[in-house]
């Protein structure tokens, strides 16, 4: 066993029944004890390593040889495709080693790259996480970070991992470790070992809750996933879109789910995000493209975040189903439930209004004539969304698939994803896309 307490006590905690297999447990730095624990066990009852670092020794400096013990980590799980789990707790790098432990942290940043999208990467900030670390860190597909910590690129900073929360960095906040490492047990639980495996079938329960048109997204998420098995990502930041992980029918499934609001920027990063930590692992996306076209303020940065987003949903290979539960409007139809933009099915409840203009411009636009004339312009809004912008009409066009009543939105999600479960779409060869 390590002499690092803290940190053998934080790993003891994360693998389950505290067991694991503790790797490089003799190794030193030049001044004695190395300041990080590594090992490999069960987490959540699948395979992972992890690493803790330990303030509580030598300040836990980052030195040549704790970067060394951290690469071998990534070495392992390149070679095994299991999940890498970081827990950071260091003041920075031992000064004294000067470039070289510089040189040896870009070789951590190369094996996380190596990496990324290829096996899952979970960093949890469970203390000081400054500097270089944080930068290390925040390459972690999911962060988690405790409340109480320290996590920022540039000290000194008054910034606080609540701040870093509500900017959308921290993807889920934790009132302790403990309740850290609950929420990091549920998450590899859910996801695959890596990119060329696939999420087991869960055990579950239907929700308590009954799907109707008076939910908000958060509460309709909870309504369509299995009960009890919703973890969101990134709740402190965008609230007007709800992302998260869940299973439906026993199986992982991602969840996208805006509000009925405009897209803004933030939201559209936050939703850019959960489609490719979806599509790395072939993960399905449940998509309610609710949205009233884009925000009219931001002009500039909502072309740009509109326009990563809707690269992200077109060149995402993982199964995607988009559901129109009330409006989706305009270009925000065609970047979240369009089928040009490459979703496999798109649905819609009866009473859902899918339209090229919001409804009231849309009546001024098509009817200036009879409201001239004047007929009652709520009589003609009524006339519009049953007509012209109504689902059956979409539906009529081949732009949705099938149109239901809301009680029937749960079922109708687990048979789809049943059918897309043996997808498989090739792309054209090339590195990536530029946007």
């Amino acid at each position: 066993m390590s002499n690092n307490t803290k940190a053998y006590e934080r790993l003891t905690a994360l693998f389950d029944g505290g067991n694991f297999t503790e790797l490089d447990p003799y190794a030193k730095s030049s001044e004695g004890e190395i300041e990080v624990v590594a090992g490999f066990g069960l987490v959540g009852g699948a395979y992972a390593y992890a690493f803790s670092q330990d303030k509580d020794v030598c300040g836990g400096a980052v030195t040549v040889a704790q970067c060394a013990k951290i690469k071998k980590v990534y070495d392992l799980a390149q070679k095994t495709g299991y999940p890498v789990i970081g827990v950071y707790d260091s003041n920075g790098v031992k000064l004294t080693e000067g470039f070289e432990v510089l040189s040896a942290y870009g070789e951590i940043v190369k094996a996380s790259a190596r990496v990324s999208g290829v096996v899952p990467q979970i960093s949890v900030i469970a203390g000081a996480c400054i500097g270089t670390s944080a930068l290390i860190a925040n390459l972690g597909d999911v962060v988690v970070a405790v409340r109480d910590a320290d996590f920022y690129v540039t000290a000194p900073s008054d910034i606080s991992a609540s701040d870093s929360a509500e900017g959308g960095i921290v993807d889920i906040l934790a009132d302790d470790y403990d309740s850290a490492v609950s929420n990091v047990k549920t998450l590899v639980s859910l996801l695959p070992s890596n990119n060329l495996d696939v999420s087991g079938y869960f055990g579950f329960e239907d929700a308590a809750l009954s799907v109707d048109e008076s939910l908000d997204a958060k509460a309709l998420v909870n309504a369509v996933a299995d009960s009890g098995s919703v973890l969101e990502l990134k709740s402190e930041y965008a609230s007007n879109v709800v992302t998260a992980f869940a299973t439906i029918g026993g199986e992982a499934a991602g969840f996208i789910a805006f509000d009925g609001n405009p897209l803004c920027p933030n939201c559209a990063y936050k939703a850019e995000a959960m489609v490719k930590l979806c599509d790395a692992f072939s993960i399905p996306v449940v998509t309610v493209a609710d949205a009233d076209g884009f925000v009219k303020d931001k002009e500039t940065q909502t072309l740009t975040a509109v326009t990563k987003l809707t690269s992200a949903y077109a060149s995402a290979t993982c199964p995607k189903i988009s559901l129109i539960t009330k409006k989706s409007v305009g270009g925000a139809y065609v970047v979240l439930a369009g089928k040009g933009a490459n979703a496999d099915l798109t649905f819609a409840w009866d009473t859902a209004v899918a339209s090229p203009l919001d409804t009231d411009s849309a009546v001024a636009f098509l009817w200036n004539d009879r409201l001239a004339a004047g007929e009652d312009r709520t009589a003609l809004e009524k006339e519009y969304k049953e007509t012209i912008g109504s689902a059956y009409t979409a539906a009529a066009c081949g732009a949705v698939d099938d149109v239901f009543t809301p009680d029937m939105t749960r079922a109708k999600l687990i048979s789809a994803l049943d059918m897309l479960s043996g997808k498989r779409e090739t792309t054209l060869p090339r590195k990536h896309s530029v946007k």
